[in-house]
């Protein structure tokens, strides 16, 4: 019987699969290039197959190697759960937890809440990480993440979710802004191209338009922003409007600005939630924690 492949072989192949570069991958995987490199190979030589084509300067995946990829991410996902599975019958909120969170709520979220959880629970090992909606979706599915703390409505397929809280749009403006006229932050008055918006990919995005009905498509502006700091910046510049949540209004990111925010209607809003598959043997856990956050999170007074 031929020797089955190792648990580390597949990982770096699925790195290596996913990110189409030997020095990168590598370097995802805490692992020198070198032996990173005789990983992939000794794999090729116990399946006995090509996974990788080596014959030009680009990394291409075979297309028998794509379809070994997705199973590879099945059995790693099959093991997580094991492991899940084992650690369920432990004390709760112990050992090993990956989380992934996006990045317009990581900065204002888990400073508050991340020492109250290290207090109470001192044997648990957070490990997080901070990306876009899809793509800590895509890792939550292929076992890497545990949970996934991201804001919702979100289209998602085989996971449950706990709907945490509510997160408040405002209309963010220079004090002086020549785009509003009347200052009581009403969008019929702007001109064209005037809301300004995070890039494609981020959900803060789609959230923005959809709970702040922005009907008028010509408002928002083609010029976009890859995080919310750099949004704020481009505001204070009086390049236009835009549409901040209240976790961000209320956090430091408006300080020595001069932002004005006028609070949007009641029905405008994101919902911060934790995520998780369907199947996991630790949702109670999950809903421990979930809980922990809501109690813990508090939004802060307005700033001075």
């Amino acid at each position: 019987m031929n020797h089955l492949p190792t648990t580390k072989q597949l990982r770096y192949f699925v790195a290596l699969e996913q990110i189409g570069h030997f020095g990168r991958a590598a370097e995802a995987c805490f692992v020198s290039q070198p032996a990173f490199s005789v990983a992939i190979r000794e794999l090729e030589s116990q399946l006995n197959v090509q996974l990788v084509d080596r014959t030009n300067k680009n990394v291409t995946i075979t297309s028998l190697g794509r379809e070994v990829a997705a199973q590879a991410r099945l059995v790693l996902r099959d093991l997580e759960d094991l492991v899940d599975l084992a650690q369920s019958h432990q004390a709760p909120l112990t050992g090993r937890l990956n989380m992934g969170v996006i990045p317009t709520i990581a900065p204002f979220l888990l400073p508050q809440v991340l020492p109250a959880l290290r207090s109470h629970f001192p044997d648990l090992k957070l490990y997080l990480k901070e990306d876009l909606t899809d793509r800590v979706y895509d890792r939550l599915m292929d076992g890497e993440l545990d949970v996934i703390l991201i804001a919702l409505p979100y289209e998602l397929r085989n996971v449950a979710e706990m709907p945490l809280f509510d997160d408040h749009f405002y209309l963010a403006h220079r004090q002086d802004s020549c785009l509003m006229r009347s200052g009581n932050g009403d969008v019929d008055e702007l001109p064209s191209d005037s809301i300004l918006l995070l890039e494609d990919g981020h959900c803060l995005r789609d959230h923005a338009l959809s709970a702040c009905r922005i009907k008028n498509a010509d408002k928002v502006s083609h010029i976009t922003a890859t995080s919310l700091l750099t949004l704020v910046q481009m505001v204070d510049a009086d390049l236009g409007v835009t549409y901040l949540p209240e976790m961000a209004v209320r956090s430091p990111l408006l300080k020595n600005t001069r932002l004005c925010t006028v609070l949007q209607e009641s029905s405008s809003y994101r919902e911060i939630g934790l995520v998780w598959r369907k199947a996991s043997t630790r949702q109670e856990e999950f809903r421990m924690l979930g809980e922990f956050i809501r109690e813990h999170y508090h939004v802060p007074s307005a700033q001075a």
